[in-house]
């Protein structure tokens, strides 16, 4: 049966609407916060009337096909009386893509929107599941101003995004009845980036290999979890860092194989010695902020931060970007555990080693690879001080 729409047009009539968008480029906490809100409402009026529109449209004929399935189900009434609810699934043409910024699809949203605000809800509600939408569109900012919008940025843009990362794994763990040591934690969160998804696998592979184990160890994780994307640029200086020579190696060996099939143009070896400079650039600042009281040991990564805003700003470099607290602070996070395993002389030789690999790369005929395996051997190469000297 059809749906009449209100009549009024007085702006005071016009009330707010029963439509939620959940969207954002953060596509785990998308999925994951629409169907809990789905759940919700199911649960609150026992499951009936209930339609899920598959929203994903390819093109522009699917797109303008979605939006009529979406008008055609608000204008039938429940079968059942008392509430109906529909969720438009993962929608892919809110966005800034070329089925989304086509202008028959703009207007028939910018259609849709001015229906709405004089459509007669009653026990209607609607769930709009998406991905990153164009904020500059009518229809957007229809839901906004008169709607629920709730949006989900990447963690990858967002400065506390290993303090979210770590409440969750903890959450996670705990839930199993596991218990996560603090450097354990730390490795998994260097190790997986700013991906909620990617840690909730990650947590789940380590709590099943776990077993009747209570607690998840180091090892484990250095094991079963693989650097993801978002990580593998660091991996070659946390090995250092932490005076892993036979992984510092092996991960030399994959960037320069990387390198040399062409495999990622922008890597280079004169790249790998700049991001060997910048960690023990990283590791000699925290090792004298430490020396001098700036900075103490910390267990975990909230302890850690807690602690930034009482450093001596004449003390960090001037320049932002040599400044480790200027972007994100995990990396020194990471760097303060890793000064308890070198003395301060041996970062300056470290340093000394890089500046004379760089000048052979730029300068002599030596085998590129020969020069870097010769500087990492030679920087961590020796016997690492026990922990906790400084």
């Amino acid at each position: 049966m059809p749906r009449a729409a209100a009549t009024s047009t007085d702006p005071a009539a016009v009330t707010r609407l029963p439509v939620t968008l959940i969207c954002g480029d953060d596509e785990f906490s998308v999925k994951q916060r629409a169907r809990k809100l789905w759940e919700e409402w199911g649960a609150g009026s026992g499951g009936f009337d209930y339609e899920v529109i598959e929203a994903g449209a390819g093109s522009v004929d699917e797109a303008l096909q979605r939006i009529r399935l979406l008008r055609e189900s608000l204008q039938t009434l429940p079968f059942f009386g008392g509430d109906k609810r529909v969720w438009f699934k993962d929608c892919t043409f809110l966005g800034e893509d070329r089925t989304g910024q086509a202008a028959t699809v703009t207007d028939a949203l910018v259609e849709l929107a001015e229906e709405w605000k004089t459509f007669r809800w009653e026990s209607l509600a609607v769930l709009i599941s998406a991905g990153k939408p164009d904020q500059r569109r009518t229809f957007f900012k229809t839901l906004s101003k008169l709607g629920t919008v709730e949006l989900f940025t990447s963690l990858a843009e967002d400065k506390d995004w290993a303090d979210r990362m770590e409440s969750e794994a903890l959450r996670l763990f705990r839930a199993a009845g596991k218990s996560v040591p603090d450097e354990a934690l730390a490795e998994l969160i260097g190790r997986i980036g700013p991906n909620l998804r990617t840690l909730a696998n990650e947590t789940e592979k380590l709590i099943l290999h776990a077993g009747e184990r209570s607690a998840i160890t180091l090892a484990d994780v250095q094991v079963l979890t693989p650097l993801q994307k978002l990580a593998e640029g660091f991996a070659l200086g946390e090995a250092v860092g932490e005076r892993d020579l036979v992984r510092a190696l092996r991960v030399l060996d994959e960037e320069l194989w990387t390198i040399r099939t062409g495999v990622d143009k922008r890597k280079s070896e004169i790249g790998l010695v700049y991001g060997l400079i910048s960690k023990v650039r990283l590791l000699l600042l925290m090792k004298e902020l430490r020396r001098v009281g700036q900075i103490r040991p910390a267990r975990d990564y909230n302890s850690f931060r807690a602690q930034l805003s009482q450093v001596d700003a004449s003390l960090l470099p001037a320049d932002k970007r040599f400044n480790p607290f200027a972007g994100h602070p995990f990396p020194a996070f990471q760097a303060l555990r890793q000064t308890e395993r070198w003395e301060l002389a041996e970062l300056i030789r470290a340093m000394d080693v890089l500046l004379e690999a760089n000048l052979q790369l730029v300068s002599s005929g030596l085998d590129e690879a020969v020069v870097l395996q010769r500087a990492v051997v030679e920087i961590i190469g020796t016997t690492p001080p026990a922990r906790g000297r400084d």
